[in-house]
């Protein structure tokens, strides 16, 4: 009984997220190690709809508010239950999936004690990815036009540490995304993005906490607290334990030595739509980054918000082969003429070739893009 009411709280947990999890004996077994089974009955609630007022839980729920918010406080504690007040002051009580951003992110997203429970958990996580990946595998050209179909993840913004001349910019037309009128667009700037915040919370990068636990640590940075949450996702992970209170200049000093080690910074928007305000940045290295390493290994497409694209001065490069090995997404390479030259259809324009190039060959021309890379097709 108990593992078939494990079994339903997942199913209901993995609807809340984009991706298809397989429902198996490795996701009950990391829900049993977060989630006590008292709690299973109030997770059921949310079977119909994963975001609630209070009164709309009782009615879902059958349960007091007394219990209720028991219930809320627990699961909130481990990622799995967001609560804080909506834009118009209402509280809202959220469901939230696996990952993007969910248990995952916020249950390494704390300072981590390194014990046996830990490790245990980030085995069984990387277990499940590896499940995912084979049945994306299995199903690649079905479900290939589903992740074609799907807003992008993330919004990349470029290093602080290049100045754009106006002058240099050019308007890309190809693939450009239309924003309604009405509709303010989204700031370009990671400097603009922290000073328009008043609440900004820094937690521990969870990709890179999640390798550390499986013994295969960063070879990028030794760089572990710079995840930003911004207002009411500041004040909820903080409430939870996840990161911690910043200032506006400890945060830019943070962005800063992301940049000076490759980091690249993404934005996280509400349900990916950029007309919003961020609730997160994350400064992700090559080889830890998630949403890096499931595309390369073949369990995601890689979907991605872009405001610029990276352009070579053919004539300053010296095919030193620095962008080449900085790049995060394998955009760039050598040509026959020991030059080199990107693939406008990779690129997300994060601008960590241009910040290390020492000839500076390379600038960023604007407009705004969505990337599709689908993951490579691993079997035939």
């Amino acid at each position: 009984m108990s593992f078939e009411k494990y079994r339903k709280a997942a199913r209901i947990i993995v609807k809340a997220g984009v991706f298809p999890f397989p429902i198996n004996d490795t996701l009950i077994e990391i829900l049993r190690m977060v989630i006590n089974e008292e709690d299973l009955d109030f997770i059921m609630a949310f079977k119909r709809k994963h975001s609630m007022t209070m009164e709309q839980l009782k009615q879902s729920s059958k349960m007091s508010e007394k219990e209720i918010l028991s219930h809320i406080e627990k699961l909130a504690k481990v990622g799995l239950i967001f609560n804080q007040p909506s834009s118009k002051g209402i509280m809202v009580y959220r469901l939230m999936p696996l990952v993007m951003v969910g248990l995952f992110e916020y249950v390494f997203m704390k300072k981590l004690e390194y014990t046996k429970e830990e490790k245990k958990l980030a085995k069984l996580f990387s277990k499940l990815f590896d499940q995912l990946g084979d049945f994306i595998q299995d199903g690649y050209d079905t479900i290939m036009p589903i992740f074609e179909n799907m807003e992008p993840f993330d919004r990349t913004i470029p290093v602080l540490g290049k100045t754009i001349n106006d002058k240099d910019i050019k308007i890309i037309v190809e693939k450009e995304i239309e924003v309604p009128r009405e509709k303010v667009l989204p700031t370009k700037d990671v400097e603009n993005i922290i000073n328009k915040f008043d609440d900004i919370a820094v937690g521990h990068c969870f990709c890179r906490h999640h390798k550390d636990l499986l013994g295969e640590s960063c070879k990028q940075t030794s760089l572990r607290e710079n995840c930003f949450t911004f207002g009411k996702s500041a004040r909820y992970t903080t409430e939870q334990g996840f990161a911690r209170m910043i200032s506006k200049e400890e945060a830019l000093e943070i962005l800063r030595k992301s940049e000076e080690v490759g980091l690249v910074h993404k934005a996280f928007h509400p349900h990916s739509d950029i007309t919003k305000d961020e609730t997160s940045i994350c400064n992700c290295c090559k080889d830890c980054c998630g949403t890096f390493e499931w595309w390369r290994t073949g369990m995601i497409a890689m979907i991605n918000h872009a405001h610029y694209l990276a352009e070579f001065n053919s004539e300053k490069c010296i095919g030193c082969g620095t962008c080449v090995e900085k790049c995060p997404v394998n955009a760039i390479a050598l040509n026959n003429k020991n030059k080199a030259e990107v693939n406008s259809n990779w690129c997300i324009g994060c601008g960590v070739c241009s910040y290390f190039c020492p000839e500076n060959a390379i600038a960023l021309k604007e407009g705004m893009r969505k990337i599709y890379v689908p993951p490579p097709k691993l079997r035939t």
